[in-house]
């Protein structure tokens, strides 16, 4: 029996891929799998399923070899991260966990004889840069940006990765460069951006985005546990969006402010501690990533099952944003049927 263990179990995305595994494993009784679903936060009763192993430990420990070791695991998904830093956060402690947490999994997997990791990188490994191709590809270089925490330590845990490939060439490694993931029930720092009652957008600059479904990275994670392959993925969806398209499909409209004027309010604001970004970060906005999903579909043989326009419609719609479409009249129904 094959043993797979998520780390980040309890977070937004590790829940989706514990309940994915589980769904698979209660629907096909002949592929026998265990599950291990490991976080730092304990898993209350009602939101645990029958037949998961739940263990509470954090990725920084030393026991993390043993544990792996003694529950004979073969394949680790690695999702445990800071992605959004609380306002008590510093970059020592997000450090700790996103770059030295991951170092540990790395050398416990290897300590443990675990024969495949996949790890959810970022499209944000890449770096903000005003030099960044239209499209990035895997073949990019990993330039992620020293002044952004979550930028710098992708960057971080890549470079550590690629070691890796060249010295323990055993442990197989799936790494997925993620878009900006939206879902029906996905709340963060840059979806509070789209709740705002104007977007705000800085003058001269286009930033696009890139979305990617949730169940779009949870069915690729999922598939990379299924196969045999390998290898670096863009995981976005097909097409970008800019800030005029957001504006447009929440029927609100932008205010472009200056870039010296946005950095001054940045640093006003961290001034007086209401967030934990800094005029710096303005390159978040400038000089947005754009992925290219091209070898996710061709070598990965993933297709999403939603573009960048379906997911962001798809969470404006949950979210109250946007009014459903209405459905064609019967009338309308009969006569198509008829055509």
């Amino acid at each position: 029996m094959e043993t797979f263990l998520v780390t980040g179990a309890s977070g937004y995305l590790g829940s989706q891929v514990v309940e994915e595994l589980w769904r698979r494993q209660r629907s096909s009784p002949r592929e026998a799998f265990q599950i291990i679903a490991l976080d730092v936060r304990p898993v209350s009763p009602e939101n645990r399923k029958d037949g998961t192993l739940y263990l509470q430990e954090d990725i920084r420990s030393p026991n993390l070899a043993s544990l792996f070791k003694n529950n004979h695991v073969n394949t680790v998904v690695h999702l445990a991260s800071i992605v959004n830093p609380g306002k008590k956060s510093d970059r020592a402690f997000e450090y700790s966990v996103d770059v030295e947490g991951t170092a540990n999994v790395l050398q416990a997997c290897t300590d443990a004889g675990v024969e495949k990791i996949i790890v959810s990188s970022s499209g944000a490994a890449y770096g903000y840069h005003a030099d960044n191709p239209e499209w990035l590809t895997e073949d990019d270089p990993i330039r992620g940006n020293e002044e952004f925490a979550y930028s710098w330590h992708k960057r971080l845990v890549e470079e550590m990765l690629a070691e890796y490939r060249e010295t323990h060439p055993q442990l197989k490694q799936v790494v997925f460069r993620i878009g900006t993931i939206l879902g029906s029930s996905t709340q963060n720092q840059i979806t509070a951006m789209f709740d705002k009652p104007r977007i705000i957008r800085i003058r001269h600059f286009v930033s696009p985005f890139v979305f990617v479904w949730d169940r779009d990275v949870v069915n690729c994670i999922v598939q990379a546990i299924f196969t045999k392959k390998t290898g670096i993925y863009n995981l976005a969806a097909d097409g970008v969006l800019t800030l005029e398209d957001i504006a447009g499909i929440l029927n609100k409209k932008t205010v472009a402010v200056p870039l010296w004027l946005l950095k001054a309010i940045f640093w006003m604001l961290k001034k007086v501690r209401l967030t934990v970004y800094g005029p710096e970060q303005v390159a978040f906005l400038q000089y947005r990533p754009v992925l290219d999903n091209r070898r996710l579909k061709v070598e990965f043989d993933y297709q999403p099952k939603k573009t960048t326009r379906e997911v962001f419609e798809y969470y404006c719609l949950h979210h109250g944003k946007i009014r459903p479409k209405p459905e064609p009249s019967l009338s309308h129904r009969a006569d198509a049927q008829t055509v």
